[in-house]
């Protein structure tokens, strides 16, 4: 019996790929690289996209891994973008790093989002120890700790102008539940395959298929939440702190509150994230110059709180608030209820519906509130409408504007100056499929099954046009859903909540207040209930002040047990 070769029995090392086209920048990469990480991976060194390309096929063909990839910007044939985004399709989990010269970094920033980028690196880096080998060790060890293993999906099955099955894949995917949509549309065999299984005729959508096999018809959000693994119901009864809302605000406060001690539960109607969660980009927000999705930033919130024990509840929607002796009490829409010695308010704000004539029985068929990514595929190679001039919009006419043939931004003043970040009507104005018309509302809608139609109105001239549109995105307004609260909380004449000096002119106390204290900076006239990020009146709204809040909320709820 011969003895096989050591090499042959050894687990094959996961890769390193390097790509440059400049051979002594490649073989200098390849150097340092070897120097510090040959002896657990193996690098794989490549002077052109193609060339790179053909190695990761060879790798995926022996059903090896690889952990990184390591891309010029600047090469011809194929650039350093164009590589990542072609290697995606190979090995989806590789870290990807783009190597850039000074002169290009805006440009590598600007294409960041199209290989959802983890790293750029200036070139050139020495020394390797300070500026190389700190930021691949990192990347390195988050590939390592992910789950690699074939992801078991569910499977959802429904019409493309079905409100409903827009509603479940937009709870799915704010929820990083995985899932696979099947359209009925579409001639896709596998929808009428599902289907038949689970003997539906198709006239009752959406019908969802669980990773076990499991059919569900129509589910409602907590039962869909319940079979998918996420968390419907507290642990206890009782706790140091319930934080209501799961964005921003309400995770900087959970992620503080768990941090510092105090038992606390996250209780969230729909998905953590909010508004913020379903951004394409947010590239303002302090610690990420090269820009965060909001669903980057929502998942590593909720790791963060998960880390600090924190419970989080979804689909539990909250409907009254009271106050009995020491405790501070939630009850939930299905009557049953949770209390606490204090709760942070972090409801956050909706958009506004649109009131134009013949839109409001089209929602979830071509009309949208909210950026509904889920759709961006969808659109591809059509006009797409939004409505709105703050950020929100802004970011979602840049997503939509890698999809759609044309993007319209509907922008009711004269201006986004006064609305919108100036790095994002710079990036509008280089975008050449985004138009931006200002001065004009949408005033009227038409369609049968989906929307067919929109009526624009020029403020400045009167005049009406009608085009043709399938696809509608509002972002106007700011809601509090504040009407439970009514006779329980002080709120100003928009629904706002009123917290510390906002309480009373004259800087005393609220009436009915009963301490022998001015409400302290966040507190509502309800001791010991706070309220955190854009529900409160006058509040910054932006995803740093939101987070600065929910922080600032915590330590003012250590205040108040320590004098309670």
């Amino acid at each position: 019996m011969t003895t096989p070769p050591a090499e042959a029995t050894r687990v094959a090392r996961p890769s390193i790929l390097t790509v440059d086209d400049d051979p002594s920048v490649s073989r200098a990469v390849a150097r340092d690289l070897r120097r510090k990480y040959g002896e657990n991976y193996r690098i794989v060194r490549a002077e052109s996209g193609p060339q790179a390309l053909e190695a990761l096929r060879e790798i995926k063909l022996r059903g090896e891994e690889v952990a990184a990839l390591l891309a010029d910007y600047r090469m011809p044939q194929m650039s350093g973008i164009e590589f990542l985004e072609a290697a995606m399709d190979l090995f989806p989990l590789a870290r990807r790093v783009l190597l850039t010269a000074y002169a290009d970094t805006e440009a590598a920033i600007q294409a960041i989002n199209v290989v959802d980028l983890d790293h750029y690196l200036l070139k050139p880096w020495d020394p390797p120890e300070e500026k190389l080998y700190p930021v691949l060790d990192d990347l390195l060890h988050a590939w390592t700790v992910t789950d690699r293993q074939p992801v078991r999906q569910v499977r959802v099955v429904g019409h493309r102008w079905s409100p409903r099955s827009y509603e479940v894949r937009d709870f799915l995917a704010r929820n990083s539940v995985p899932f696979r949509w099947h359209s009925l549309e579409d001639a896709d065999c596998e929808a009428k395959r599902l289907l038949d299984a689970a003997g539906q005729d198709g006239t009752r959508l959406p019908v969802v298929v669980t990773p076990e096999g499991e059919p569900m018809v129509q589910p409602t959000d907590a039962e869909l939440a319940a079979r998918v693994g996420l968390s419907t119901e507290p642990s206890t009864d009782f706790y140091d702190l319930i934080v209501v809302g799961g964005g921003p605000a309400g995770l900087g406060a959970a992620v503080y509150g768990g941090s510092e001690g105090l038992r606390t539960v996250l209780v969230e109607r729909m998905a953590t994230g909010g508004q913020a969660g379903t951004s394409s980009r947010i590239e303002n927000y302090l610690g990420f110059p090269d820009g965060v999705s909001g669903e980057q930033l929502t998942e590593r919130a909720r790791r963060q709180a998960l880390k600090f024990d924190v419970e989080m509840l979804t689909t539990r929607d909250v409907v009254a608030l009271e106050q009995r002796g020491a405790a501070r009490v939630v009850r939930f829409d299905d009557g049953t209820e949770l209390a606490a010695h204090t709760v942070i308010l972090a409801t956050g704000v909706s958009y506004r519906m649109l009131g134009a004539p013949g839109l409001e029985n089209l929602a979830g068929r071509g009309v949208f509130y909210g950026a509904a990514t889920t759709e961006g595929p969808s659109c591809a190679g059509q006009d797409v409408y939004l409505v709105g001039g703050a950020n929100s919009a802004g970011q979602a006419a840049m997503y939509f504007s890698r999809h759609a043939r044309r993007v319209v931004l509907v922008v009711r003043g004269d201006s986004l100056d006064r609305s919108m970040s100036r790095y994002l009507i710079d990036q509008l104005a280089r975008v050449d499929n985004i138009e931006v018309r200002t001065c004009t509302e949408v005033v009227g809608g038409t369609g049968e099954d989906h929307l067919e139609t929109l009526t624009l109105l020029c403020t400045a001239t009167g005049e009406k046009t009608t085009v043709e549109a399938s696809w509608l995105f509002a972002f106007i307004g700011a809601a509090p859903r504040t009407d439970w609260l009514e006779g329980t909380l002080s709120r100003d004449d928009r629904g706002f909540l009123l917290a510390g000096p906002d309480l009373v002119a004259d800087g005393g106390s609220p009436d009915g207040w009963g301490l022998d204290r001015p409400p302290y900076h966040l507190e509502t006239n309800l001791p010991g209930v706070f309220v955190a990020g854009d529900v409160r009146a006058d509040s910054v709204k932006r995803v740093a002040s939101a987070v600065g809040e929910g922080a600032m909320a915590v330590t003012l709820v250590h205040r108040y047990l320590e004098r309670s």
